[in-house]
């Protein structure tokens, strides 16, 4: 039996200093040789979270423009090898996001957006010890959780952001596209009394 459950999208993220310490491949590296098997399906190959995800190293708490990006070029050889869970794409009415959250689980996930300039995806694997008051987001983030941040299109209407989680594994975000190029109100009044 499938099951979908929409999230709620945040506009409104009240942590400024989030995302702040930048993650380094050599520091990836020796977290992830180290990792419980949970690390391993969140930040592995092909994961959404990996920060090789594109090919090469790139921090996932760094916006990425995937939009500028076909998925069948980017990902070539993680589908070649049968290792990606992830796929975008866009239509005439919008953007959308696929991917497989591995080891993650939909109670975790928390898609927030960004002064309608970013929209990330990100959620908390283990809890801080109490001694540490700080946002996890603000320190060593990848020891507590996970976060990929996308760039949004100039026409993405961020408001309108839709995320569902199918199957507690299968995210899927939709971004409707703002017709840029519509009718203004005197265009559309105009027609109206012709």
């Amino acid at each position: 039996m499938s099951s979908c459950i929409k999230l709620d999208a945040q506009t409104e993220d009240q942590a400024p200093q989030k995302w702040c310490i930048s993650l380094a491949e050599d520091t990836f590296q020796r977290f992830l040789s180290q990792g419980s098997p949970t690390v391993h399906k969140v930040f592995g190959e092909g994961s959404f979270f990996s920060p090789f995800l594109f090919g090469k190293f790139f921090d996932p708490s760094d916006a990425f423009p995937l939009w500028d990006f076909e998925s069948d070029s980017l990902l070539s050889n993680l589908r070649n090898s049968g290792k990606s869970t992830v796929d975008w794409f866009q239509t005439d009415q919008a953007y959308v996001l696929k991917a497989e959250l591995l080891g993650v689980g939909k109670s975790n996930v928390q898609i927030h957006t960004g002064k309608g300039k970013i929209v990330e995806i990100s959620g908390q694997l283990k809890q801080q010890r109490e001694s540490q008051a700080k946002d996890w987001r603000s320190c060593n983030w990848w020891e507590y959780g996970y976060v990929r941040r996308l760039e949004l299109p100039e026409d993405a209407d961020w408001r309108s952001i839709e995320a569902y989680v199918s199957n507690d594994v299968l995210l899927e975000i939709k971004i409707p596209r703002n017709n840029l190029h519509a009718d203004t109100p005197d265009d559309a009044a105009g027609k109206k009394s012709e």
